[in-house]
């Protein structure tokens, strides 16, 4: 029996990473993670699993981040009760990352629910919930970095430093084959930046790895080179214009590993005079439980970073609804850190809804945005968006910081492939949108030749020491439907465009015509 591996997820996207790799004697996940971006895209988080969950031996988890760890809970829920390797920061993480987004869930959908019953729609349920999230917890085996762990009969794998954030790995994994080699593969995760001042470099194996399976986020971006020093003048400059403008910034927040990095740098900055002093309010219990971890464990060597990460003078961590609802009344210049850092869910879209058509309100977005998110639609220049159903203009001005990515650009992903080389069969680029994807593979070519595959979403590839060849599969989705504006992002375009339009018209009537021609177009009934 040959030995596969299937792209669940993050395969022509950014999101949803999940991963199965099959052997004569087990069935292993790489991640499980929950898409992000389209409701087309998103509307996989809600199906069943295209495998076979009673079949999988364990799930090997590379970082918390819910586009790799968040369909955990659902995985359990459907039948699941193997084991969950992560190394015990990951699980720390997970424990509240994972039960926030079951808690996020069950508010979404209640939300939803009403508008449904409002309008006629069926109603729906939760992927999972908070207590699904607390039982997926008791199937955690904690891994140390560097260590060989026996997984199943043929498969053992070792986890190393991927430098994306707190307890992050890359996975190496060992298939035993009668009467060969093992077969050796090297799942990147998602790889962090050199020179961090939070994090140490990625890692990882430098000799005997037979494919490649390596994210490509941001394989078509070169970023300046830049140092601590840099990147906090950077955020000192974008908070003097912010203040400069007169009122609010608003920041999304990703919660774990970027708020705690962000918090820092602006404390520092502030303290040093070299940015404009404010109340700061961190709206995320997320991100409050987040630091007391990393208070606990961000250690750099005899150092740790996020020490004053605190409560206290003039920075405010609010846990409570309550308390979020009384920044309503602030005005003037303040800063809000709230989630999602793509502004898809949580706090972050009410502050969003009640700021955005304010001129003097500044937004500033501090990672990746994947396509057909909110922060992707603001970033992207869009005039109007829809937030929970309601059309919002858009006249804050709109910023992005991406030095404070937790990902690699091309350059660091491709120093990371040279220190892998050489590599047997092939490099197998995931996790990254297409523009990205091809712009890497441009870059490795010279390195890797024709052995570079980009699968897309459910595609199946047959391994062998040498090389990877394509199996028969069914995808869910067409390839472009993973990072294209879907209809229901056309659909908010038109019709916040039709606003704008019948709005600078000159009179009534002028409006009535252009309504009439749309309801010919449409076949209905004029009234």
């Amino acid at each position: 029996m040959k030995v596969t591996l299937t792209f669940h997820g993050a395969a022509g996207c950014v999101t949803g990473s999940c991963y199965l790799l099959r052997t004569p004697d087990s069935r292993v996940l790489i991640d499980c993670g929950l898409f992000q971006g389209p409701k087309t895209l998103k509307a996989l988080n809600y199906n069943t699993f295209p495998f076979a969950v009673e079949q999988i031996d364990a799930v090997l988890l590379t970082h918390a981040h819910i586009d790799h760890s968040g369909q955990l809970p659902k995985l359990v829920r459907a039948g699941y009760r193997g084991p969950i390797f992560a190394t015990p920061q990951t699980r720390e993480l997970c424990e509240i990352m994972l039960a926030d987004c079951g808690h996020i869930q069950e508010s979404e959908v209640e939300h939803l629910n009403r508008r449904n019953a409002q309008r006629g729609r069926p109603l729906v349920e939760p992927i999972y919930t908070a207590k699904d999230a607390a039982r997926a917890m008791r199937s955690f085996e904690p891994v140390d970095f560097d260590d060989w762990r026996r997984i199943t009969p043929d498969i053992r794998a070792r986890w190393w430093r991927a430098g994306h954030m707190l307890g992050a790995a890359s996975v190496e994994i060992e298939v035993a084959r009668s009467g060969g080699e093992p077969l050796r593969l090297l799942f990147s995760g998602d790889l962090g930046a050199s020179g961090s001042p939070f994090l140490a470099g990625p890692e990882g194996p430098t000799t005997g790895v037979d494919h490649l399976i390596m994210e490509s986020t941001y394989g078509g971006t070169e970023r300046p080179p830049t140092d601590p020093v840099t990147r906090r003048k950077a955020l000192a400059d974008e908070m003097i214009a912010a203040e400069q403008a007169g009122g609010p910034l608003l920041m999304p927040a990703f919660a774990v590993e970027r708020t705690q990095e962000l918090l820092a740098d602006l404390l520092q900055v502030i303290a040093a005079g070299e940015a404009p002093s404010c109340e700061m309010f961190l709206d995320s219990p997320l991100a409050i439980k987040a630091c007391d971890i990393f208070f606990r464990n961000g250690w750099t060597g005899e150092n740790n970073p996020f020490e004053k990460v605190r409560a206290g003078g003039r920075l405010h961590f609010l846990e409570k609804p309550a308390e979020s609802d009384r920044l309503d009344k602030l005005t003037g210049w303040h800063l809000i850190m709230a989630g999602s850092g793509m502004c898809d869910a949580g706090r972050i879209r009410r502050h969003l809804k009640r700021l955005l058509w304010k001129r003097e309100t500044t937004v500033l977005l501090t990672g990746f945005q994947a396509a057909g998110t909110l922060g992707r639609l603001l970033q992207d220049g869009h005039t109007a968006v829809h937030i929970q159903g309601e059309p919002i203009s858009v006249k804050a001005r709109i910023r992005s910081l991406d030095i404070y990515s937790g990902h690699a650009d091309a350059v660091g992903l491709e120093a990371w492939a040279r220190a892998r080389a050489p590599v047997r069969g092939n490099l197998i680029l995931t996790h990254g949108e297409p523009d990205s994807i091809r712009a890497l593979k441009r870059r490795l070519a010279p390195l890797f030749d024709d052995r570079i595959l980009t699968p897309e979403l459910d595609e199946c590839l047959s391994l062998e020491a040498t090389h990877a060849a394509p199996e028969p599969s069914t995808p869910r989705l067409p390839a472009e439907a993973a990072t294209t504006l879907d209809w229901h992002n056309r659909r908010s375009d038109f019709l916040s465009h039709l606003d704008a339009h019948l709005e600078g018209l000159s009179d009534d009537t002028q409006r009535t015509a252009v309504l009439l021609r749309l309801q010919d177009v449409l076949g209905g009934r004029r009234s």
